[in-house]
């Protein structure tokens, strides 16, 4: 009976705890590892066919999170780089889960999922050192920028797939063991958002009196963008006969993956823009969710 109230309690542990954070902040990379690792554990390798719904998905991803980059550009540079976060993030690892709820295809948004986070594995070094080195001047080289980040970010999504394949070849009665257990990730995903959060807290408020506006900025350009993601995704996936997988896939983001990212390779402040998304893709799934239980009761009834 906890589940439902993982997620507010994990935030208000995370701003509560902010200041003890900074002891156990080490922790995020590992846990966001083993949970992509769990999620990876329940995809067959030869069920991944990328088809013209992932890439029309993905299209959206990539070159939509350089859009609004640009879009929001001229405006402030924190704000762009908030708005990219939030579109170019990969699905989520609970998107599954909620896709099965709403009655969507799982396998559907599992395969997108991979391919959405080996995207960003390979695109995210380039495109955070260009943004980090527009901000700052580029004081930084581009090629040290970027191995930097290369060594960062691509082991951190690609080795939890590599690992999962290789546990299926070589042990599996291990690879069973991890992909039946796929609620731990949800725990483990809470664990993780107490750290982000945390340490996002403790930057925001560092941050002068005078920031505060920009922040309420980010955050409703993330609303905005949550929206256009979830409109956006069920659309392409009515296209292929399953509008709720496209919606989960598109718009259910791993926020904490995100989060994570904006502090370590982006102005920190745009992390405000993966923060607030999490309140408003968990609001309207939770909406979403409740919506379609009340029809089952209802056609039950009837």
């Amino acid at each position: 009976m906890i589940k439902p109230w993982m997620l507010p309690l994990a935030m208000l542990t995370g701003v509560l705890f902010h200041s003890a954070i900074d002891k156990v902040q080490f922790l995020a990379p590992y846990l966001i590892f083993t949970m992509l690792l769990i999620t990876f554990c329940k995809v067959n390798p030869r069920e991944l066919k990328v088809d013209v719904f992932s890439l029309r998905m993905l299209a959206v991803q990539m070159l939509g999170g350089i859009a609004v980059y640009f879009a929001f550009l001229p405006f402030s540079d924190d704000l762009a780089q908030g708005a990219f976060i939030c579109v170019f993030c990969p699905t989520a690892t609970a998107a599954p889960v909620i896709t099965g709820m709403l009655g969507g295809s799982v396998a559907r948004v599992a395969v997108y999922s991979i391919v959405s986070n080996l995207a960003v594995a390979v695109t995210a070094p380039a495109l955070f050192e260009y943004m980090s080195g527009a901000s700052t001047g580029g004081e930084i080289g581009f090629i040290e920028g970027f191995s930097t980040i290369c060594i960062k970010v691509g082991p951190l999504i690609i080795l939890p797939m590599l690992t999962a394949f290789v546990l299926l070849a070589i042990a599996p009665k291990v690879h069973h063991a991890i992909a039946t257990r796929q609620s731990l990730s949800f725990y483990i995903w809470a664990i993780s958002l107490i750290i982000v959060v945390g340490k996002a807290v403790s930057f925001v408020m560092k941050e002068p009196d005078d920031a505060i506006p920009g922040m309420i900025a980010i955050a409703l350009a993330s609303l905005v963008l949550c929206c256009a993601l979830f409109i956006a995704g069920r659309r392409i996936g009515r296209r292929s006969g399953d509008p709720v997988a496209g919606a989960q896939g598109l718009a259910q983001k791993n926020t904490v993956l995100a989060i994570w990212m904006a502090l370590n390779f982006l102005n920190p402040i745009s992390s405000v823009a993966p923060a607030a998304y999490i309140l408003w893709q968990n609001t309207i799934n939770s909406a979403q969710i409740y919506f379609k239980t009340r029809r089952s009761a209802r056609n039950e009834k009837s």
